[in-house]
């Protein structure tokens, strides 16, 4: 009997689409709108045909255009125009991809990577001589170190498509340990996302919930502190358990076959990396020297803003004196270190930027056009040469780009047809004349369901919290209790949903189909939405601080 073979990830999502445009004929449209009642600005919902009955202005925060006027039509030829859409939704992800796909290819073709992989691998074998060590596992305790760091990443200042970039350095390092893709992947992305989900101070989680329901920026921290270890905890014991069944029986993985292509990169041998230092090298770095000094000059105290917390430091001339000092250490070695140095001062420069400086997407797709340029001067490329290796790059990771690009389309059908906030006005009604520990659940349930539609923790906070801030008062559960509904709700399912466009660009650049991803990380998805309303219960039965 023939094997059936599971469609192309773009065949599922695109039928996905169609489904999105089916539910346009079968759930009438409607939206929130803020109307004014005495002193107090509520969220109310509105069919269609009541919407356009109405006269005047409103400032809805739903999904429309903010006014009483309200367009909105079942789906039908559209399921074709929402690729071209969903390109133009999703166009900074997608730009953001193909600068990073570039950049690391020139990056890559230094051996550079490779360089640092082989001189990794030689240190933890020489760890492992240790006893301790030998019955903790060096591996094991990389994997914990990198997963903590992600996930304290996410936490604190919300990485999501950082991580993107991150996928790229990790997974090959993940590759040569014996392990697959999918551990790479888990190891950056999921554990950035853990982070995202029990977030201590993400602004763009809990920071806008809290806002958006009049309670102090960032309290009940040392709830959400506990939350973060626990889940932590639970997603790096996860990992590990697949980890350990990989590295015993590689062939086990899902991804073994196309892991062919991480494997096949991960074949240099040492006697193939010529150890040099071109004069060009030394040029680049002098130039990168001089900027960095003259930024140091002009900015040499950073704000850091961590929650309502603000530290001062000197992280440029710290960042500057540190790159000076390693660069002129690789140089005199080979150029493949200072390539290596080129990245790490790009790490940090990325983290300084981001929580002193408010970088996003943009910013940091220019620091690593930077890298990738720097990278190919370093060991003496043309700038043809370097031009011809980024479209190279850009082309390699192509498909990851045009995934984000169709899967954005099924937002832009559920928009278009009006029927968003019609969905979430059902699931709302559902929790009348429930307990308090029942309400609170429904609203996480909630929550987790309008995020398979809408993954952005934001957009869905402007739209959800001036709801259920307001019905939690009814019912008498605190205001504090929705945000951590809310918050759960928003992380769990980013994982596996396809309309997360930074999940199919991570899904893209590790090449792990989406359906493989699905079959790999339900069961843990299943566990963590589980975990998310037990520790909701505490919220609701206990007299925690900030709640």
């Amino acid at each position: 009997m023939k094997k059936r073979k599971v469609p192309h990830t773009f065949v599922i999502v695109f039928f996905i689409i169609v489904i999105a445009a089916v539910l346009t004929w079968i759930i009438p449209p409607g939206k929130y709108v803020s109307e004014q009642v005495g002193d107090e600005t509520v969220m109310t919902f509105h069919y269609l045909d009541e919407l356009n009955e109405m006269s005047g202005p409103s400032t809805g925060s739903g999904t429309g255009s903010g006014t009483a006027e309200f367009h909105a039509e079942p789906q039908t030829w559209q399921v074709f125009s929402a690729f071209y859409k969903g390109f133009v939704k999703q166009s900074n992800i997608i730009v953001f991809i193909l600068i990073i796909g570039g950049a690391f290819w020139i990056m890559n073709k230094s051996k550079a990577i490779d360089m640092g992989i082989m001189s990794f691998l030689k240190f933890t074998k020489r760890l492992e001589c240790n006893k301790l060590m030998q019955k903790i596992g060096v591996n094991n305790i990389v994997i914990i170190l990198i997963m903590l760091l992600f996930s304290l990443f996410g936490s604190v200042f919300g990485m999501s498509e950082e991580t993107i970039a991150f996928a790229l350095i990790i997974i090959p390092l993940a590759v040569s340990m014996g392990y697959d893709s999918i551990v790479g992947l888990c190891m950056v992305y999921v554990a950035a996302h853990i982070g995202f989900s029990g977030a201590m101070l993400n602004p763009f989680t809990i920071g806008i919930a809290q806002g958006i329901a009049d309670i102090p920026l960032f309290t009940g921290i040392g709830y959400r502190a506990v939350c973060w270890v626990i889940l932590t905890v639970v997603g790096i014991i996860f990992v590990l358990l697949y980890a350990r069944k990989v590295k015993k029986n590689p062939q086990s993985s899902i991804m073994y076959e196309e892991d062919a292509y991480w494997r096949k990169s991960a074949e240099v041998k040492e006697e193939e990396l010529e150890r040099y230092t071109p004069r060009k090298a030394w040029w680049v770095f002098a130039f990168l020297a001089a900027v960095l000094i003259v930024f140091s000059v002009l900015y040499p105290m950073t704000t850091l803003k961590i929650g309502n917390n603000t530290t001062t430091l000197p992280l440029l001339p710290i960042g500057t004196a540190v790159f000076v000092l390693l660069s002129i250490l690789t140089l005199r070695k080979t150029v493949h270190y200072f390539v290596l140095t080129l990245l790490f001062a790009t790490v940090y420069f990325l983290v300084v930027g981001v929580l002193g400086y408010e970088w996003y997407i943009m910013e940091i797709a220019s620091l690593f056009l930077v890298l990738g340029i720097a990278s190919g001067l370093a060991v003496d490329k043309s700038a043809s040469d370097i031009a011809k290796l980024f479209l190279e790059g850009m082309g390699d990771i192509l498909s990851a780009a045009v995934i984000v690009g169709l899967a954005g389309g099924i937002v832009i059908i559920l928009q278009d047809g009006g029927i968003i906030d019609t969905i979430l006005y059902g699931l709302s009604k559902s929790m009348s004349n429930m307990g308090k520990i029942a309400s609170a659940e429904i609203m996480y349930g909630i929550q987790t369901l309008i995020n398979i539609v809408i993954p952005s923790g934001s957009a869905k906070a402007a739209i959800t919290m001036p709801i259920m801030a307001p019905f939690s008062d009814l019912i008498g559960i605190s205001r504090q209790s929705t945000v951590v509904a809310f918050q759960f709700g928003d992380g769990f399912t980013n994982m596996i949903t396809p309309t997360s466009g930074v999940l199919m660009a991570a899904l893209g650049v590790a090449r792990i189909p989406w359906e493989k991803w699905v079959k790999f990380i339900w069961k843990f998805i299943l566990v963590l939405i589980v975990l998310g309303a037990l520790l909701l219960i505490p919220t609701v039965t206990m007299e925690l601080a900030g709640f």
